[in-house]
């Protein structure tokens, strides 16, 4: 009797060892597929943002943001373009961090430089990003450069941007400091972090990149690396990706960036289009 007793015990130790090596090379499985397929395809995420501050006349406004875009290849950035230019687009704001080393600086503004929209093409710099090299390659091309500054793009509408939070004196402050109360107020900042850090008063949106949504995640919910305070956020998964907000209550919109760094892992690219709605009390 024992012996048969000490059998099933062996039994049953083994199905469920079996059981959890099972369980454990299908969600590996699961995960290489995942990279080699979705997360090699850009998606096109459609987000609303109502607000009371949307002035009436900009009511279904068209903003699209892209971050992030590293080493992606030429070939599909120029989809990227040709995509953008099927939709209609009344802004398109540039994140920051837009290559490594200066080889595809110049292709990737030209590229930008080629979105058909109504407003223009703004852009920040990221941490990836010398502004000596970046604001010059901007300017040849009509792209305008923010850091830590705004302007007027239609009544009662500013656009600001920061200069990058690890490498330049980022400032909101000075960033929004010609806007008025009245005013929608978009800001455009790489490092969410500075949302937790810097008074976000006077401001209706922040968007902003650089943690490109976990890198490589266990199924998109939880980001190993971020357990690391400071190696991408000192916030752990606040700024993943998607909706967040900063300390002082503001929206902020992380995007899961664009371009190639290292194997993104449930970390889908993207690009991201805003329809801004006027909010009626």
């Amino acid at each position: 009797m024992k012996k048969q007793k000490q059998k099933r015990k062996k039994t049953k130790a083994g199905l469920v060892t079996l059981i959890f090596l099972g369980a454990g090379v299908a969600c590996v499985l699961i995960h290489v597929v995942h990279a080699l397929t979705l997360d090699k395809t850009i998606e096109y995420k459609e987000i609303t943002f109502r607000s009371l501050n949307v002035p009436a006349h900009m009511d279904g406004y068209r903003i699209a943001f892209i971050v992030d875009t590293h080493s992606l290849e030429p070939l599909r950035l120029v989809q990227v373009k040709d995509e953008l230019n099927n939709r209609q687009i009344d802004l398109l704001v540039l994140g920051g961090d837009y290559s490594h080393g200066s080889s595809l600086l110049g292709y990737s503004m030209e590229t930008f430089s080629q979105i058909k929209t109504t407003d223009g093409v703004f852009g920040v710099e990221g941490n990836h990003d010398r502004s000596a090299l970046l604001y010059p390659a901007m300017e040849e091309r009509a792209i305008t450069p923010l850091s830590n500054s705004g302007l007027y793009l239609q009544e009662q509408f500013y656009l600001a941007g920061t200069s990058d939070l690890w490498s330049r004196n980022a400032s909101i402050a000075q960033a929004i400091d010609e806007s008025k109360p009245e005013d929608f107020v978009l800001l455009l900042s790489h490092n969410p972090d500075i949302a937790m850090q810097q008074s976000t008063s006077g401001v209706d949106l922040i968007l902003s990149g650089h943690t490109h949504a976990g890198q490589m995640t266990f199924f998109g919910v939880w980001a190993p690396l971020f357990t690391f305070d400071g190696s991408i956020t000192e916030y752990g998964q606040r700024f993943r990706s998607g909706w967040a907000q900063s300390a002082e209550g503001v929206p902020v919109y992380v995007s899961s960036g664009t371009g190639e760094y290292m194997p993104r892992v449930f970390a889908r690219p993207q690009v991201i289009l805003i329809t801004l709605k006027h909010e009626v009390s």
